[in-house]
Parts: C-alpha cells; structure tokens; sequence
C-alpha cells in the first residue's frame, strides 16, 4: 500500500501530466509547496518503487501502477469532497478534510460512501430527509412532517 507522500504526489503529477503530458520537478514543487531539492528526492523514490518514468533533467511520467494508484485516490478524494458537500460542509474545509480522509479511510467505508454519493446525486431535486436533516443542523429541532402537510412544515419554510 502507498504511503500518504506517495499518493499525495501521484496525484499531483497525474494532474500536471493530464494538462501538458510530462510533470517536471519546478511543477511538483510548485503545486505542493516543498522545495525542489525535497522534490527531487521523492522523484527518485517513486522512480526507484516502479510508479513514475524519470530521468534526470527530462519530464516526468507516470508507469501503468503510479497512475492508477493515483486515479484511485482522485476518485477517493472527489468523492469524499462530494459527500461533505451534501452534509453542508464549506468548500475550503471539504477540500481540505477530504485530502486528510482519503488516505486513511478503510475500502468498505469508502465503498459504502461512494454508493451514498452517487444514491443522493441520482435524485434531481434535494431529498427531503436532507432538508430535514439540515434544518435539524441549523435549530438542533428534529420535525417529522406528515406528507400530507409538507407543504406547511417548517422545515420548508427554513430552507435558505
């Protein structure tokens, strides 16, 4: 299993690669904030493990295994973003808790989320228990409204 660092990087360079088909060590550097040098010195580890094709002072690219690694955490991460999303969390914050969960977060766990996910993103329209549910985040008051008189509830009447 790879590491934190190393799905962090993966990452990174399979975006930089998708925009202009190689990274190179200023782009890494750049993007994550870490000095060349600390760069460089990844680079070489990735290399050494088998996920990136590098050669010094040339661009770098992604093996078949680093880019699906990396895809894999993407997925991870766009959808731990999209789950935070329905429950309401601010953009910044989702962006940044869901870089930390997705390396952490078991398979069953993230299985069950990304059919959650994909379940709510199905329906159009926000499903009612949602409504309901961030009504109760707002007041800390949990309403059952009959369907009947939906129409009337507060929870509707509440909705920003």
């Amino acid at each position: 299993m790879a590491s934190e660092r190393t799905e962090d990087y993966l990452e990174v360079l399979d975006t930089i690669i998708a925009g202009k088909g190689y990274a190179q060590i200023k782009d890494v550097s750049r993007i994550l904030g870490v000095r060349p040098s600390s760069v460089t010195e990844m680079v070489q580890k990735l290399h050494k493990a088998g996920y990136i094709n590098y050669e010094k002072y040339s661009g770098i690219t992604l093996t078949a295994e680093g880019k699906k690694i990396a895809q894999k955490t993407k997925k991870k991460h766009e959808t731990l973003k999209k789950f935070l999303h329905i429950l309401g969390v601010d953009e910044k914050i989702a962006e940044m808790d869901a870089c930390r969960i997705e390396h952490i977060v078991n398979s069953q766990t993230m299985d069950r989320l990304t059919k959650f996910v994909e379940f709510v993103n199905k329906n159009k329209d926000t499903p009612r228990w949602l409504d309901h549910f961030n009504y109760y985040y707002d007041t800390g008051k949990y309403i059952q409204c009959q369907p009947q008189t939906e129409k009337q509830c507060p929870v509707h009447k509440h909705k920003k």
